[in-house]
């Protein structure tokens, strides 16, 4: 019997035979189904015709025969075109991490609103991720149950509700800690230094800082321009090393911002500009750079050595946020300074305003009689 392609087959008798999956016994195995035809033509249009059927028909052959985790495995495979190296990492270490471990062996049509609430609550109490974490993890699971539900319907039908968010008490440096920080930095004046510098001055992530390079900054225009970030991020080629360094777009669209520079800002760049307009700020070279992780290990050392404790990049960000509402910064500059979607991200995430502020407002009302 010779073989043509997408099993047809030309038997002895000199009819042509196709086979096809018709569906799934209740164990899995595979069920085929058969049609023939006087010619190759005709069995290919029979067989075009009774897969198209099918496939119609394969919401519940599907859902018995197929795993969960190779519907999350199906999915980030389509969506590995389409994302940044970045969300893609995120996405692949949720789905192995937390999703695949505990969900990846029901079978497609036993998921149900119990399944994913007990689920979010073994994330919540049984592994203790923070409540941020939880909700991230069960939104791109329902961005796969989404893409499921398309071939079986009722999936639709799952609720998944969300745990809330306790906004804990984020780290701002006082107005003395500050002043201390940034005579510290000057005193010994480098470049790791000058980005720290930039990003309380700016309130640039970490990622933006290590990718600036001078040509980004225009000391006659007295502006900043973000237009990359850097991260170290999971390998996915076929090498040794299990992760590597990106330079890629920023977070978003809203990342990318001319930012203006204050005087501090700008008298710390011209301290030490470099000619070169390709070379990173933070080597003074075009080739080589310093990743995040560096800059991290950097801030830890400068902070002990002053003795100001808990003090992380980000925390940079969110003082200089606190400076410029403390001062009357229009809400919505400041948004697109530090590159938000919204001014409401930038309220409810980045605004810490001090007592003193809040003494100070309360005595306008003074002003008026109140």
């Amino acid at each position: 019997m010779s073989r043509t392609g997408d099993n047809i087959y030309k038997r002895k008798d000199g009819r042509w035979e196709a086979r096809y999956i018709k569906g799934y016994t209740l164990q899995g195995k595979i069920k085929y189904g058969y049609c023939y035809a006087k010619t190759y033509r005709e069995v290919k249009e029979k067989l075009f015709i009774l897969k198209s059927s099918a496939n119609q028909n394969s919401d519940q052959s599907r859902s018995i025969k197929t795993k969960f985790s190779d519907i999350c495995d199906e999915w980030l495979k389509i969506k590995t075109k389409k994302l940044k190296v970045s969300t893609l990492t995120k996405y692949s270490t949720a789905i192995n991490n937390h999703i695949k471990p505990i969900l990846g062996g029901y079978m497609i049509c036993n998921l149900n609103t119990r399944v994913i609430s007990d689920f979010s609550d073994y994330l919540l109490i049984d592994k203790g991720l923070s409540a941020k974490t939880v909700k991230d993890i069960l939104t791109l699971l329902k961005s796969i149950v989404s893409y499921l539900s398309k071939d079986i319907p009722k999936l639709k039908n799952i609720e998944f509700v969300y745990p809330k968010e306790n906004m804990s008490e984020i780290r701002v440096m006082s107005y003395t800690e500050e002043k201390k920080f940034i005579d510290f930095l000057f005193l010994d004046l480098d470049r790791c230094k000058l980005g720290i510098l930039l990003s309380l001055f700016t309130g640039l992530r970490i990622g933006e800082i290590c990718a600036l390079r001078w040509k980004d900054i225009s000391l006659r225009e007295k502006t900043l321009v973000v237009r990359s970030t850097m991260q170290r991020l999971k390998n996915f080629d076929n090498s040794n090393k299990k992760t590597q360094v990106i330079i890629n777009s920023p977070k978003s669209s809203t990342s990318f911002r001319l930012v203006p520079l204050s005087d501090m800002a700008l008298n710390v760049c011209e301290k030490l500009s470099c000619n070169t307009p390709e070379a990173f700020i933070l080597s003074g070279a075009t080739q080589k750079y310093v990743e995040p992780r560096v800059l991290q290990y950097r801030i830890k050392k400068y902070s002990q050595e002053c003795g100001i404790a808990n003090l992380h990049f980000h925390v940079l960000r969110h003082t200089f946020a606190t400076r410029c509402v403390e001062v009357g910064f229009e809400v919505k500059s400041l948004s697109e300074i530090l590159g938000h979607s919204s001014p409401r991200v930038t309220l409810e995430r980045y605004i810490h305003p001090s007592m003193q502020l809040k003494i100070d407002n309360i005595n306008k009302l003074s002003a008026i009689g109140l």
